[in-house]
């Protein structure tokens, strides 16, 4: 897959993970396994990208006396999400057309 198109969907990815619920990073990196590889050094770059850009926020919670980072999706990341769907929908189209003209 382009690493353009990958990067888009990492981050469309990890908000509907989050839509789902409040998660950590460890949890969504084995959340979105089946889908793709992502690694911590790819994943938390993403995630300081989300939450500059109001699409997630972040709070932190005491896990065996430790604190852990979660991350929390926000009204601009389901919109986030709403407006990649109607991209994808686009793309879809323009897809389906090079596919007949291959098939013809």
């Amino acid at each position: 897959m382009d690493a353009q198109m990958k990067k888009g969907m990492v981050d469309v990815c990890i908000l509907s993970i989050l839509a789902k619920g409040d998660s950590y990073g460890y949890q969504l990196i084995k959340d979105i396994a089946p889908l793709m590889t992502l690694s911590e050094s790819t994943l938390y770059p993403v995630l300081r990208r989300l939450e500059a850009n109001g699409c997630l926020t972040v709070y932190s919670v005491e896990h065996n006396s430790r604190l852990r980072k979660y991350y929390a999706i926000t009204e601009d990341g389901r919109r986030r999400i709403a407006d990649f769907l109607t991209e994808w929908a686009e793309v879809k189209r323009v897809y389906d057309f090079i596919a007949q003209g291959v098939r013809a």
